[in-house]
C-alpha cells in the first residue's frame, strides 16, 4: 500500500517504515495514521522478525506538530501518537531506529522505544517539550526505565539536547557510526536477527520483557491521564505551545 508521509516495504523479515514528510518529518496526525496502519497490516505476520523506523530528508524526525497539541486536536494527537507504541508493544517483534541529524521531541520517543537504535554520529537528541510548557508522555515512561530516574529526570526537565556519543553514555543508544555510513551500518546492524527464527525472537523479546515486568498499559494510561486532563488544561501548557507558534518568549504564570 502507498501512504503520503511514508514509505514502507517487508523483505525477508525485514519490515521497513520510512518517515518521508520533507523537510524534517514533523509528525502530523495523519503521518502517525499511516504508520498506525502499516503496523495494523503487520499484526499477525508470522514471518515478521524486525521493524526498521529510518528517514529520508534533513533528518530523523523533529517532533510532533505543535499546532496539532492545542485544543480540541490534542486527544485526538495523543491517541494517535501513543497507537503507534500499542502497536509496537503489540506486535512482540524487534524494533529498530536508525536516526540522523535532529530526532527531538516525539521523534526522540519514537527512537529510543525501540528496542535498538543505530545514530549517525551528527545525530541531536533531546525532548524540549519542557520549553513549550508540555512533557514527553512516552519519554516519561520509557527515559527511567533505560537510563535511570535521575538521568531521564535531567534530560526531560531541562529540556537540553545532547550529542550521540553522550546518548550512547546514557544507553539511549546501542551504536554510533559516520554520518555517510548509516545506511550500510544499519544493514550489517540488523542481519543477524533476521538470519533468526521470528517466533523464538519473539518470545526471547517477551521473556525479557516479563523479566523487567513493566507492563506499558497502566503507566502510559496513567500518564495520558495526566498529559490531557492536568497538564492540557493549565494556562502555562496553552501559553507556552501559542508562543512557540507566535515565535516569542513565554510569560510564565506558573498556573
Amino acid at each position: 500500500m502507498s501512504y503520503e508521509h511514508i514509505e514502507t516495504s517487508f523483505e525477508k523479515g525485514l519490515g521497513t517504515i520510512t518517515l518521508n514528510r520533507p523537510p524534517v518529518n514533523i509528525l502530523n496526525i495523519a503521518m502517525m495514521q499511516e504508520i498506525n496502519d502499516c503496523l495494523e497490516s503487520w499484526q499477525g505476520k508470522k514471518d515478521l522478525k524486525v521493524v526498521l523506523f529510518n528517514a529520508k530528508g534533513k533528518c530523523f524526525s523533529a517532533g510532533v506538530d505543535v499546532g496539532e497539541h492545542m485544543g480540541d486536536l490534542a486527544p485526538k494527537m495523543i491517541g494517535a501518537f501513543h497507537k503507534m507504541f500499542r502497536l509496537m508493544d503489540g506486535l512482540g517483534v524487534m524494533t529498530v531506529a536508525s536516526v540522523f541529524s535532529s530526532c527531538l521531541g516525539g521523534g526522540c520517543e519514537l527512537a529510543v522505544f525501540c528496542d535498538l537504535v543505530i545514530a549517525a554520529e551528527n545525530s541531536k537528541i533531546g525532548q524540549p517539550e519542557i520549553q513549550v510548557g508540555v512533557f514527553p508522555p512516552i519519554a516519561a515512561y520509557i527515559m527511567p526505565r533505560i537510563m535511570g530516574r535521575k538521568d531521564a529526570l535531567e534530560l526531560i526537565l531541562s529540556g537540553r539536547i545532547i550529542s550521540a556519543a553522550e546518548a550512547r553514555q546514557m544507553a539511549l543508544i546501542n551504536k554510533v557510526v559516520p554520518v555517510n555510513e548509516l545506511e550500510a551500518e544499519t544493514a550489517l546492524f540488523v542481519k543477524p536477527y533476521l538470519k533468526l527464527s521470528a517466533e523464538v525472537l519473539r518470545k526471547t523479546k517477551k521473556a525479557i520483557t516479563a523479566g523487567l515486568r513493566d507492563d506499558l498499559e497502566p503507566a502510559l494510561s496513567a500518564i495520558e491521564e495526566i498529559y490531557l486532563n492536568e497538564l492540557m488544561k493549565t494556562s502555562d501548557a496553552q501559553e507556552g505551545l501559542n508562543a512557540f507558534l507566535e515565535k516569542r518568549k513565554p510569560a510564565w504564570k506558573n498556573e
